[in-house]
């Protein structure tokens, strides 16, 4: 395929841009790090994750994420891996960025995300006893990568602003 006609993919006249949602998995002594939250009607588990804020890096994206849906600090320590979720029947495409790492406690007094119904400690077998319960596959598949021992540098990542004279062109 011609390079240039790979960075211009069109969809129904519009070039195509996937929302970009980042994803942190966090584990403790063989247990994750869940939220529970409530999609329409469904009750659905998902790692910490929300779409990428304009002005904002990967790794703060996640850090943000994981304080407003678990009240938790989280220190990113590896990307675990990049995900293309494409969305059928009309439904967004999105690329997820999944990161390994760390959270203290929740924060006391601190209140959570208003679609986050409460955060659990699952192990992978309980998540997987319950598929329909799963906010898409990719709850699985970040798991089943980082228990793989998939980590890559955080260095993976960089950040530009538009202003800088380094910035891509």
């Amino acid at each position: 395929m011609d390079p240039a006609a790979s960075e211009t993919r069109q969809t129904s006249d519009r070039t195509f841009r996937p929302s970009v949602t980042v994803a942190s998995v966090i584990e403790r002594d063989g247990r994750f790090l869940m939220v529970e939250e409530r999609i329409g009607e469904r009750r659905v588990f998902n790692q910490p994750a929300g779409h990428l804020e304009a002005g904002e890096s990967l790794v703060d994206a996640a850090v943000r994420e994981t304080l407003e849906e678990t009240a938790c600090r989280f220190t990113p320590t590896a990307v675990v891996g990049l995900y293309l979720w494409h969305g059928s029947g009309g439904r967004p495409t999105f690329l997820r960025v999944a990161f390994a790492g760390e959270a203290g406690e929740p924060e006391a007094g601190r209140s959570l995300d208003a679609d986050i119904l409460g955060c659990q400690w699952l192990t992978r077998d309980e998540l997987v006893a319950r598929p329909q319960c799963l906010r898409s596959p990719l709850v699985i598949r970040c798991i089943d990568d980082y228990l793989a021992g998939h980590r890559h540098p955080l260095s993976l990542l960089a950040s530009f602003e538009a202003a800088s004279p380094l910035a891509p062109g």
